[in-house]
This record gives C-alpha cells, sequence and structure tokens, in this order.
C-alpha cells in the first residue's frame, strides 16, 4: 500500500503536467538545433599536407580505392605528388613525389593506370604502374612538351594531347608507348581536352574550337560554333553532354549541341545567400538520367563563399542544387566523382573535399525562375487570369509546332506542387485550369517546357498569387 501511495505521490497530475513541459522544451529546443544546422548527406575529407601544390585531378576505382595527383597547369617543376586513399577518402597517403607539373590521372582498373603532365622545356611525362602506384615507370614519349590530357581503353592503345604551338598536338601510341605517330599538330595552340567514345569516334578542342574523328583520330572534322569542352561524356554513338561553364547536350553524335538549364545568378540560397557564380566545370553522369556537376558557388557575404554541388535526374533537363552542411567552407568544388548512385566525391583544388554514402542530400533546391534553353519560338506562355485569384485561375499559352508539353506548378520554395500537363500537342491555342483549393496562400510559379523532337528544349515560368 505504501509503496503504491508513494507511486501516486511521484505520478501526481501536476508534477506530470510539469514533466510533460519540460520534455516539450527540450524537444522544441532540439528540434530548433536541428533545423537551424540541418544534417547533409556530405561530410568533409581532408587531404594530406601537399606543400601548397592544388589538386589537379582526382579518379575513383571503387568506393575505397582512389588516386589524386597535384599541378598548377603552369607547366612548372616544383614538387608535385600523386596520392592514394583505402578506405574511401577518410585517409591519404603520398604514393609518389615527382618534380614536374601534373595534370590527369586515369585507371583501367584497380592495379594499372597512367599520371601525364609535363615541365617547360622539356619533353612530356606520362607515368604508369601495374601494381595499384606502389610503383611508377617513365614511358617513352618522343612528342609533346606538356601533357594536358589522355585517353586509353587499354594498356597498348593511348591518345594523349598537348596544347602548346610548335611542338603540340595528339599523339597515339598501339604498343604501350614503344612508338608513337602524331595524330593532329596546330602552328598555334594545340589540342587540350581529348574523348574517345570508342577507337574510332572521339572529340578533342582546342581554344573554344571542338573536333570529332570517326576513325581513331586520322582525321578530325571541325565541328564549326559549337565550342569546346572541360568535359565531356557520350552514353551512346549519338546522345552526350558537354560543359564549358554551360552545360549543353547533343543528340546527334556531337553535330550540335543545346543549352540546357542551369539555376541562374542571384537565385537565393538559404536565408541570406545567393548563386555567384552558375557554371559546371566537371561532371559525372551516374546513368542517362542523373547527372552531377560542381564548379558553381553561392555567397553569403563578407568574403564568404560555399561551393554548390548541381544536380539533374532528367538528363539535364532541368538542374537543382545541393548545399553540403554550414560546417563545411568550400569555396567550390572542381572534380566529381561516384562509383555507383551512393558513393561519391566532389573535391576543391585545396587539400578538401566532400563525400557522400547515402547519393547526396535527401531533397535538392530547385529552380523555378525563368530560365530558356533557347529563345522559345516554339511556343508563347501568358499571364495566368486572373491573377491575383481565388479559388482558380487559367493558364493560356499557344503552340506553333507540335510538341511534348509539361505544365507544372511550384511553390516559393521551389517544390513541385502539381503536374497539370504532360503529353504531346498539336499546334494552337490552349487553356488550363488550375483550382487551388487545397494549397495556402501566397505566390506560385507555373512553368510550361516543351521538346520539338529536334532536340530544341524551350522553358518558361511565371508568378501567380493566390489570396483567401
Amino acid at each position: 500500500m505504501n509503496n503504491m501511495k508513494t507511486f501516486k505521490t511521484f505520478f501526481s497530475p501536476d508534477k506530470a503536467a510539469t514533466i510533460i513541459l519540460y520534455f516539450s522544451i527540450l524537444v522544441f529546443i532540439i528540434a530548433f538545433n536541428f533545423s537551424d544546422n540541418p544534417k547533409s548527406g556530405w561530410y568533409q575529407q581532408f587531404l594530406p599536407y601537399l606543400n601548397n601544390a592544388p589538386l589537379s585531378d582526382v579518379i575513383f576505382v571503387d568506393s575505397l580505392t582512389g588516386y589524386g595527383i597535384t599541378g598548377d597547369g603552369t607547366v612548372s617543376s616544383d614538387t608535385n605528388y600523386i596520392i592514394k586513399t583505402t578506405n574511401g577518402g577518410d585517409n591519404w597517403n603520398i604514393i609518389q613525389t615527382l618534380y614536374t607539373d601534373l595534370t590527369k590521372v586515369k585507371f583501367l582498373d584497380a592495379n594499372t593506370g597512367f599520371v601525364c603532365g609535363g615541365s617547360f622545356g622539356l619533353r612530356g611525362k606520362l607515368y604508369k604502374t601495374t601494381n595499384g602506384g606502389k610503383n611508377w615507370d617513365l614511358i617513352n614519349t618522343p612528342f609533346g612538351k606538356h601533357f594536358d590530357d589522355m585517353c586509353m581503353f587499354n594498356e597498348d592503345t593511348i591518345w594523349i594531347t598537348d596544347d602548346i604551338g610548335l611542338g603540340g598536338g595528339i599523339f597515339r601510341t598501339n604498343n604501350g608507348g614503344l612508338n608513337w605517330v602524331v595524330l593532329y599538330s596546330d602552328l598555334g595552340i594545340g589540342p587540350r581536352n581529348i574523348y574517345m567514345f570508342n577507337n574510332q569516334i572521339g572529340f578533342f578542342e582546342n581554344d573554344f574550337n571542338l573536333f570529332k574523328t570517326t576513325n581513331g583520330g586520322f582525321n578530325w572534322t571541325f565541328l564549326n560554333g559549337q565550342n569546346g569542352f572541360s568535359d565531356i561524356y557520350f552514353i551512346d554513338t549519338l546522345i552526350g553532354w558537354k560543359c564549358l561553364d554551360s552545360m549543353r547536350k547533343s543528340i546527334n553524335g556531337g553535330s550540335t549541341w543545346v543549352k540546357q538549364n542551369l539555376p541562374p545568378q542571384g537565385f537565393p540560397v538559404l536565408q541570406n545567400g545567393y548563386i555567384l557564380t552558375s557554371v559546371i566545370g566537371d561532371f559525372f553522369n551516374l546513368n542517362k538520367d542523373t547527372i552531377w556537376g560542381v564548379g558553381s558557388d553561392a555567397f553569403f557575404g563578407f568574403g564568404q563563399h560555399r561551393g554548390l554541388i548541381y544536380i539533374s535526374t532528367n538528363s539535364g533537363f532541368n538542374w537543382g542544387f545541393q548545399l553540403p552542411d554550414t560546417s563545411i567552407r568550400i569555396g567550390a568544388y572542381y572534380n566529381c566523382i561516384f562509383t555507383n548512385k551512393l558513393n561519391g566525391w566532389c573535391y576543391s583544388n585545396t587539400p578538401t573535399g566532400v563525400h557522400t554514402l547515402t547519393g547526396g542530400d535527401t531533397t535538392f533546391y530547385t529552380n523555378i525562375y525563368n530560365q530558356t534553353s533557347i529563345i522559345p519560338e516554339y511556343f508563347q506562355l501568358y499571364q495566368n487570369y486572373p491573377n491575383p485569384f481565388n479559388p482558380s485561375t487559367t493558364i493560356s499559352y499557344e503552340l506553333k509546332i507540335s510538341a511534348n508539353v509539361i505544365l507544372k506548378i511550384f511553390n516559393l520554395q521551389g517544390k513541385e506542387i502539381l503536374t497539370l500537363l504532360n503529353k504531346k500537342q498539336n499546334p494552337g491555342f490552349y487553356n488550363v485550369e488550375f483550382a487551388g483549393n487545397n494549397i495556402s496562400s501566397g505566390i506560385y510559379f507555373y512553368r510550361l517546357q516543351s521538346e520539338d523532337g529536334k532536340g530544341n528544349l524551350n522553358s518558361e515560368t511565371k508568378k501567380m498569387m493566390l489570396i483567401r
């Protein structure tokens, strides 16, 4: 009985209410702290001290093993390094010290890899390892002074570029470096970046010009007006993407390229920031739909810049962005690598970067402002009427050609609310009614997108207001 009395006294209504009050306050404080400092799908990683040499390239051969190199692109003979990680980038070790500028690192498998670079006044350097970086052998390269890029599908056939005039060009070996042939040379600026889709089809660029080969590099066709690339990737012989600040897509084997939508400069980021630079300098295709890209940054005042990570889940038609946790202060990212949909890395040229084990953040910001990939000459989107409205309004648009049409509604934070339309339509004038019965008062955006079947992508967005 005394025990029961004690139990009732301890759990009296007054004391229970007090406990609930304090528990509620504790939950509120925890929730406030988590909302103010949201958890991120990315966490920061640090590289070893590299004597202030900037990181120039990074590659991962699986979810644990990765390699990085340093070099500042000035063809200097300063000390540079090859580094390696065996635990997903959490720890790195210097495995080779070289007194030459390093530009690219590529691996064919877990053991076989190549590093290229060079120093001013000397021949270009090409190194090879066959034991996972324990030893590096210098491959004979009679041509070139400073190798910028390389491409290979096996140990024997290697393409390599040198953009220095009077001696630069594209060189190829079919026997692992025993013999080389000059495939292209230029008295001015030589080839800089090269990409081979297979042994026959490939591209190179120099000074913002784009060239294509269909016979292994023996002949190159100048693709007039298509600009160069800092990164390029084709998923088949027709469909590919490339970037040189802007992001572009081709559906005809690289003959023409269409500019894709990126979030605009000035777009708000969190409460007090905005996108300062909206570019992609390096990207990674996880598949034909999902593409990650880096190179952009947001500005938060007082000289604070934070790198953004761009992502598209519809082949680059639309792009959103992620901002790693607020404790991470990396100004911009320059290398983007994924080994599968969960494991990815983004590194800056300073000895630091971010890693995800979960495929990035669970959400990403989307751009809902007006962006047009090309001048929207194929349709016209009109202002909704009435505006402001309660509870419904009419959205009108005019199609000038047959096209697949998508009409979506977004809230002020960029979250998609509703897809009003997604189908192919013939030329004509159309009205679509939007009923806002189940949403609150506020500002919303409606976006019309169309694709004409020839690679021409169009997008236009307008603002509307719901007032209860």
